[in-house]
This record gives C-alpha cells, sequence and structure tokens, in this order.
C-alpha cells in the first residue's frame, strides 16, 4: 500500500504514544490526533478493510517500517492459521444507537425507581416483570433506559423464536456465508440492556439463554467466537403471567422451565397506575379534564368489577390512551370510546358503552336530545 504524508504521520505518532501497535481503537485513535496535533485518521474509520470490530482498526502494516513491527515466530504463524481456519467470517456491527426516545409526558409510577437504580448500577441483575396487558410494563424499561441514556435492544418473543433469532447464525451477504450476531449476543457486546419482550409466549427453545442469564461468557459454536458480557448488560423480561401459562385463557402463554425462571433473581408485579397517575398521563392527550376525570373514573369501576369476576374484560391504560387520542381526532366522546371498545364482543362492548352513560351526564344528556331528533326526522 503506498501511503500519503497524512498517513505516515498518523502512523508514527501511533509508534511514539502507543508503541508497537497492529490494532487501535477509537478512544486510542483520539488520544494519538490530540497529543501528537496530527489529522484525524478519516482514512482508518471510514475504509471496512481496516475495521476489526466495533470501534476497532487494524493498522496498515506498510505504514510501519520493519525496525518497528513485531517479530512473528513460525508457531505463532500456525496457530493464527489454526485460528482463522476455525472462525466463520462476521458482519460488523454497524446499526446505529439503540437508546430510546425520552417522552417528556411519561409518568413515572411503580417500580420505576427501583428499576432506573438497577439499569444505573450497571450490575448484571435479571429481573423479570410480570403484569396484565397494557399497564406499561414494557415502556417502563424504555423509559428509564432514555433517562439514563442507555442503549436498550429490545426483542420481542413468540413460540416461532429459536436460537437463531437471539444468538444469530450463518446469513448469506453477497454471495459470501457470513455469521451475524442476534439481539442477544449484540447486546452483550455493546453493554446495552436486553429487553425480552412477552417472554411467556417463548417454547423450550429459550434454554439457550441460561449461561448468559447467568451473567457468563457465551461460546458462539456458529462462529468460533467467546463473547464476553460488557459491563452495563442486563436483561429485563416482560411477561403477562409468572411463566405459569394464564388458566383462564387470556394469553397465549407458555410454562416456562423452572431452570430457565430462576434464573431471574426478582420478580416485579406491575399492577395498572392509580386514577391520580392515570389522570396526569391522560391529560397531555385530551384538552378536556372532565373528559379526563370520566375515563379514569369509568376504567377504575371496570377492573373492580373484573377483580371481582363480574367481567371477563378490562380496560387498560393503554386502551384509555388509543381513546384520548381518538376524542383529539373526532371531538367526540362516545365515538371515540366506541371505537376503542368496538374490539370486545357485542355484549360487553354495550357494557362499557353503557357504563359510561352513567359516569358522564353529559354524555347521557346528548343522547337523549339526539334521540329526539331522530323521532322528528320524517321517513
Amino acid at each position: 500500500m503506498r501511503m500519503n504524508q497524512n498517513q505516515k504521520d498518523f502512523l508514527s505518532a501511533v509508534n511514539e504514544v502507543l508503541g508497537d501497535r497492529i490494532q487501535i481503537t477509537r478512544p486510542e485513535i483520539d488520544q494519538v490526533v490530540s497529543e501528537k496535533n496530527v489529522k484525524f485518521p478519516f482514512w482508518l474509520v471510514n475504509k471496512v478493510e481496516y475495521r476489526i470490530g466495533r470501534g476497532q482498526y487494524s493498522l496498515p502494516s506498510t505504514g510501519v517500517s520493519k525496525s518497528v513491527m513485531p517479530t512473528i515466530q513460525p508457531e505463532t504463524i500456525e496457530v493464527m492459521a489454526q485460528v482463522l481456519h476455525l472462525r466463520q467470517p462476521k458482519l460488523i456491527d454497524e446499526s446505529d444507537s439503540a437508546v430510546p426516545e425520552l417522552w417528556p409526558d411519561y409518568v413515572p409510577f411503580g417500580f420505576y425507581k427501583d428499576m432506573l437504580n438497577i439499569v444505573k448500577s450497571r450490575m448484571f441483575y435479571p429481573v423479570f416483570v410480570t403484569g396484565l396487558s397494557g399497564n406499561g410494563k414494557t415502556l417502563m424499561v424504555e423509559q428509564v433506559c432514555a433517562k439514563l441514556n442507555r442503549e436498550c435492544i429490545r426483542v420481542n418473543i413468540s413460540i416461532e423464536t429459536d436460537e437463531s433469532d437471539l444468538l444469530g447464525g450463518p446469513t448469506l451477504v453477497n454471495g459470501n456465508v457470513v455469521n451475524r450476531d442476534g439481539p442477544v449476543l449484540t447486546a452483550m457486546k455493546r453493554g446495552a440492556v436486553l429487553l425480552i419482550d412477552e417472554v411467556d409466549r417463548g417454547s423450550n427453545k429459550l434454554m439457550c439463554l441460561q449461561g448468559i442469564l447467568e451473567g457468563k461468557p457465551y461460546f458462539n459454536k456458529k462462529s468460533g467466537e467467546m463473547v464476553h458480557p460488557t459491563e452495563g448488560f442486563n436483561i429485563i423480561a416482560t411477561a403477562n403471567t409468572k411463566g405459569r401459562g394464564s388458566e383462564e385463557g387470556r394469553y397465549l402463554s407458555q410454562v416456562l422451565d423452572d431452570a430457565f425462571l430462576e434464573r431471574f433473581p426478582i420478580t416485579v408485579e406491575q399492577e395498572y397506575p392509580d386514577t391520580r397517575t392515570e389522570k396526569k398521563i391522560l391529560s397531555p392527550l385530551i384538552d378536556d379534564s372532565e373528559f379526563v376525570d370520566n375515563l379514569v373514573k369509568w376504567a377504575d369501576v371496570v377492573r373492580i368489577s373484573f377483580e371481582q369476576g363480574a367481567t371477563d374484560e378490562i380496560i387498560s391504560t393503554r386502551r384509555l390512551v388509543h381513546i384520548a387520542k381518538a376524542y383529539s381526532i373526532f371531538g367526540d366522546r362516545m365515538k371515540a370510546i366506541e371505537l376503542c371498545v368496538n374490539r370486545f364482543d357485542t355484549d360487553t362492548k354495550n357494557a362499557f358503552l353503557d357504563l359510561y352513560t352513567k359516569v358522564d351526564e353529559k354524555v347521557d344528556e346528548m343522547m337523549i336530545v339526539e334521540s329526539v331528533k331522530d323521532e322528528d326526522i320524517p321517513f
């Protein structure tokens, strides 16, 4: 390789600051540029042939004189050849940052503060979060990571999820077979929070995570690489059940292996927010405080009925947010509610609508007026 003066100057500066090197990291590049006042080596960081990993680069051997090149013994070359033969070529992780977007109107509640402390500690401390659908489990984890500017890599689980979906495997790129890291190994290498969403939808194939759930390194048998968890890596799982299936049939959840569940030190039971908190959640979405009060009161009565067994369905916090957004579009209270409860069976839907008319007197009066108008229409 023929080098220009800027390239020669940088390689010379590397030798003076760091000594004999054949590899260099991004922080070390910044150190050399700062200390020796040389031009930043865009020629090095922007070319694929020099990249050997995330933030790691191989220095061109032609840029260093033979006198400073390390001597490689024949037996070392033989060992290196064996390693190269065992390892499969792998794709370099060039994905964007996985730090979630911070919601300015997010209202913390429940286990939020404790989750914040766990993630802030940067300890490896897996957490299992369980609770009914739509109570903010996943959003809580994402907003904690957003608050702390931590990467959060989310993977949604289904009965079809297997080892390759989680850990990665061979894939075809431009006619060549290369190894691609899955979300689990990517999170391990980047020191990110791995969010396993809907974990109780998975099968026994989740058992491939056993060693990783203990915080141990993972030997990738498909690439021949030993992956060590970077400081800050953690696993948080969310589920609608505690891994014992859903007896009432509300969720298509699976029975998870005890050995898998035992790897989670703590289990958090996430409840719906109280009425005061839900008002704070809905207020930025609806410019109608009376409607907010009525919605929260209505949802609270439905949940009490659900707990007492009087109804099989429930109004979640997520559904209240759906109603709020529908109201902002249509400007009609009952239309917004009706559109968002249409997913329930007819009897349940009508019961929910009837209950709301008893909570909101204004809507009840408007319905009477509309009924009178309809009677006056000649046919």
